[in-house]
């Protein structure tokens, strides 16, 4: 259920763009953190659905999964959290805090050109 509302958005959000643009998406990326995270397979079908007789249909949709990051207490270096080793991979300190998760982001979309 939530891909599909996801799907809804970005469907949605590409036909806005499409029509300041004045252009035909042929292309859109999003991303995702670990806890916003999406089943890639469902959001595809869901957008695929969606899209269906818009200007939307047929479009390629790109889905990134980002990292969530840690803040090394130690050290003060960012990294790449890692759920079966959580330690700073700067300088293995297990002490840190967790940033804040990436947030669910249509972050690009092609536009065909002629």
């Amino acid at each position: 259920m939530h891909e599909t509302m996801v799907a809804e958005s970005l469907v949605n959000s590409i036909i806005a763009e499409a029509a300041k643009n004045e252009g035909k998406p042929i292309k859109a990326k999003m991303s995702c953190g670990l806890l916003n995270t999406v089943n890639d397979e469902v959001l595809t079908f869901a957008f695929e659905a969606i899209s269906k007789g818009t200007i939307c249909e047929g479009i390629t949709l790109e889905i990134e999964h980002k990292a969530m990051k840690g803040k090394c207490k130690d050290c003060g270096k960012e990294f790449d959290f890692e759920i079966v080793e959580p330690r700073c991979s700067h300088c293995g300190c297990d002490s840190f805090e967790l940033l804040p998760d990436p947030p669910l982001l249509l972050e690009e979309i092609e536009f065909q050109t002629e």
